[in-house]
C-alpha cells in the first residue's frame, strides 16, 4: 500500500510538474514582454515615461499606479540585469535599457523631494512622477529599502562591466550612484520607514535584511575599485544590521515578525520576500541571514502560507499541507485583501531556491525549528541529517518541489488567457482585480521561474557572517543609542484628512510640518507611529493635521517626553 501511495503522489507530481512546465514556456516570454511594455521611453505601455524609468502599472485610476517607485524598479531591474549578465539575454537592446536606468536614477537621486535633498534623507522618498520630477502628494515617506535595492542592482551591473574591462565608465558614472545609496544606508538605517507595502512606519525585517546586503556587496565593490574611504563604516554598520535582523526572529510561534509596529500578527509576505531577495547560494542554508533553506526561514514560510489556509473562499477545501494563494498578509483590507500574484511566486521561490541549495550541497538538515515544515510531507520524519542517497531525502524533496510546483500552478489558475497579470487576483473567485499589468508582478514570475530552471546567479558575501557578541543601534549618522517610542493619539478626522507628528529632534523631523511623520489609523480613532528617538533625551513634539495641503497645528503647549536610557515607551495623548 505504502509503495502504491509513493507511486501515485509521484504520478501527481509528474502530471503537476507538466503543467507548471507548459505555464513557465509560455508566461515567461509574456512576464518578458510585460515588463520591457511598462519601461520608458518605448515601452508600449509607458508612452510619457522618461527614458529608463519603470512604470508599476499603466493603471491611472482605482489605482492610481502610474508613477516610478524606487523600491519597483531597483527589484524588476536587479532581474534584467541578472539576465544581460548571465547572458540569458544578451541583447543590445536590453544593454541600452540597462545603461538608461543607470542615468534615470543619477537623475532622480538629484530631484529634490518632500523627504529632503541628496543630502537630507531625499533618497528615501518611494516614488516620483514618470518624468523623474517629484511627487509631493501625501504618502507613506521614507521608505528606506528603495537605495539600498538600487545599490545592489547597480553593483550586480558594475561587477559585470569590471570583468569585461569597462573599469572608467564605473568608477565614474555607475559608482557615485551607488555611493549616495550606501552612503544613506549608513546614515539611516536604524531609523523608522515606512514598509514595503507603504502601510506601518516602524522597523522593517524586509528593510533591514536588504540594507544589510547592500552593505556588504558595497564593500566589497567598493574595495575592488579602490574607493576605500568609506568602506569600515560599510562593514561597521552591516554588522550592526545583521544583529538587528536577528531581533525579528519569534522562537515562541516559529516565524519571522515582519515589522516593529503596526499592530498586526507580523505574518507578512515581507519575510519571504527579504529571504528571496538576499538568497546567496554558496551561504548554504545560514540562519543568520535566513537563507531560503534556512530552518527559521522554512519554519516562517509553513507559519506565513498556513495563515491563508482560511482567508480566502478561492483556498477552500485544498489539503493542509497543499499550495494556497497568499496575499500580503492575513489582515489585508487594500482593494479588498487579496492574493498578489508576486506573493504567491514568493513561496515558490524560496522554495525552489531551497532544494537548489541541497542538490548541490547533497543533504538537508532538518533541526527542532523546521520540523513542523518538514512533517507536512512526511509526518514521521525527525530531526537530522538527511544525505542525497537517502530515501527520506528524495521522499522529502519530491514532495517540496510539488508543493512548490503547486503555488506556480495556483497562478497559472488565475492567470487570464492572455497571461497579463494583474496586481492581484480576487479572493472569492479569482479574477484580476486592482492595478493591470503591474511590472512587479511579472518581474516575480521571471525570478521564479528562473529559480524552478536553478538559473545560478552571483552571490554578496553572506558566507560564514557570524552575529557580533555586541550590537550598536548607532548610525552613521552620529546619533547615540536610541529607544523605540510608539506615539499614539486619539484623533477624530475626516475623509482625506491625516495625522502627522513632528518635534524638536532630527527623528522628528526637527519641527517640519513638510516633513512630519505620518500616523498609522489602523486603529482609527488611534493614530499610532512607532520613532527610534535619542535614549535620556528631553523631547518636545506636537501632532498636525494635513487635509490637501492644509496644515493644522494642535493647540499649545508642546507635548514632552524624556527617553528612558533604554527599552522602549508609549506616550498615549488625546488631539487638542
Amino acid at each position: 500500500m505504502y509503495r502504491f501511495l509513493v507511486c501515485a503522489l509521484g504520478l501527481l507530481g509528474t502530471v503537476l510538474a507538466q503543467s507548471v512546465d507548459s505555464y513557465v514556456g509560455s508566461e515567461g516570454p509574456i512576464a518578458k514582454a510585460g515588463v520591457l511594455a511598462n519601461i520608458g521611453p518605448n515601452g508600449s505601455k509607458a508612452s510619457g515615461a522618461a527614458a529608463g524609468v519603470v512604470v508599476a502599472s499603466p493603471s491611472k485610476s482605482d489605482p492610481d499606479y502610474w508613477y516610478t517607485w524606487t523600491r519597483d524598479s531597483s527589484l524588476v531591474f536587479k532581474s534584467l540585469i541578472d539576465q544581460y549578465t548571465t547572458g540569458i539575454d544578451s541583447t543590445s537592446s536590453l544593454r541600452s535599457l540597462i545603461d538608461s536606468f543607470v542615468i534615470a536614477e543619477a537623475n532622480i537621486q538629484q530631484v529634490s523631494n518632500p523627504s529632503g535633498t541628496l543630502t537630507t534623507g531625499g533618497l528615501g522618498e518611494p516614488k516620483f512622477n514618470v518624468d523623474e520630477t517629484a511627487f509631493t502628494g501625501a504618502w507613506g515617506r521614507p521608505q528606506r529599502d528603495g537605495p539600498a535595492l538600487r545599490a545592489t542592482a547597480l553593483i550586480t551591473y558594475g561587477n559585470w562591466l569590471l570583468s569585461n574591462g569597462n573599469t572608467t565608465w564605473v568608477t565614474s558614472t555607475l559608482w557615485p550612484i551607488i555611493q549616495n545609496d550606501l552612503n544613506y544606508v549608513v546614515q539611516y538605517w536604524n531609523q523608522t520607514t515606512f514598509d514595503l507595502w507603504e502601510e506601518v512606519n516602524s522597523s522593517s525585517f524586509f528593510t533591514t535584511a536588504v540594507q544589510h546586503r547592500a552593505l556588504r556587496e558595497g564593500a566589497a565593490f567598493a574595495t575592488k575599485i579602490g574607493q576605500t574611504s568609506s568602506v569600515s563604516s560599510y562593514t561597521t554598520q552591516a554588522a550592526n544590521l545583521l544583529c538587528f535582523l536577528q531581533s525579528y526572529w519569534n522562537p515562541t510561534s516559529g516565524y519571522i515578525t515582519a515589522n516593529t509596529g503596526g499592530g498586526r500578527s507580523g505574518k507578512d509576505a515581507n519575510t519571504l520576500l527579504a529571504s528571496i531577495h538576499t538568497y546567496d547560494p554558496s551561504a548554504g542554508c545560514d540562519a543568520t541571514t535566513f537563507q531560503p533553506c534556512s530552518d527559521k526561514a522554512l519554519s516562517n514560510l509553513k507559519v506565513y502560507v498556513d495563515s491563508f489556509r482560511s482567508v480566502y473562499s478561492i483556498n477552500s477545501g485544498i489539503a493542509s499541507n497543499a499550495a494556497v494563494a497568499t496575499g500580503r498578509y492575513p489582515e489585508d483590507s487594500y482593494q479588498g485583501g487579496n492574493p498578489w500574484y508576486l506573493t504567491t511566486f514568493a513561496v515558490a521561490e524560496q522554495l525552489y531556491d531551497a532544494l537548489n541549495v541541497w542538490a548541490a550541497q547533497g543533504s538537508l538538515n532538518v533541526t527542532s525549528i523546521s520540523l513542523p515544515f518538514f512533517q507536512q510531507f512526511s509526518s514521521s520524519v525527525t530531526a537530522g541529517t538527511y544525505a542525497s542517497s537517502s530515501t527520506t531525502y528524495t521522499t522529502l524533496t519530491s514532495a517540496i518541489k510539488s508543493f512548490a510546483d503547486g503555488f506556480v500552478a495556483i497562478n497559472a489558475q488565475y492567470t487570464p488567457s492572455n497571461g497579463g497579470l494583474a496586481e492581484q487576483f480576487s479572493r472569492s473567485n479569482g479574477s484580476p482585480v486592482s492595478a493591470v499589468d503591474l511590472t512587479w508582478s511579472y518581474a516575480s514570475a521571471l525570478t521564479a521561474f528562473e529559480a524552478r530552471n536553478n538559473t545560478q546567479f552571483a552571490g554578496w558575501g553572506a558566507v560564514g557572517l557570524t552575529v557580533p557578541t555586541s550590537c550598536s543601534s548607532n548610525s552613521g549618522g552620529g546619533g547615540g543609542s536610541t529607544v523605540a517610542v510608539t506615539f499614539n493619539v486619539n484623533a477624530q478626522t475626516v475623509w482625506g484628512e491625516n495625522i502627522y507628528i513632528t518635534g524638536s529632534v532630527d527623528a522628528l523631523s526637527n519641527w517640519s510640518p513638510d516633513n512630519a511623520l505620518l500616523l498609522s489609523s489602523a486603529n482609527y480613532p488611534t493614530w499610532s507611529i512607532t520613532v527610534n528617538l535619542p535614549a535620556s533625551t528631553a523631547i518636545q513634539y506636537k501632532y498636525i493635521r494635513k487635509n490637501n495641503g492644509a496644515v493644522t497645528w494642535e493647540s499649545d503647549p508642546n507635548n514632552s517626553i524624556t527617553t528612558p536610557a533604554s527599552g522602549s515607551v508609549t506616550e498615549n495623548d488625546t488631539w487638542r
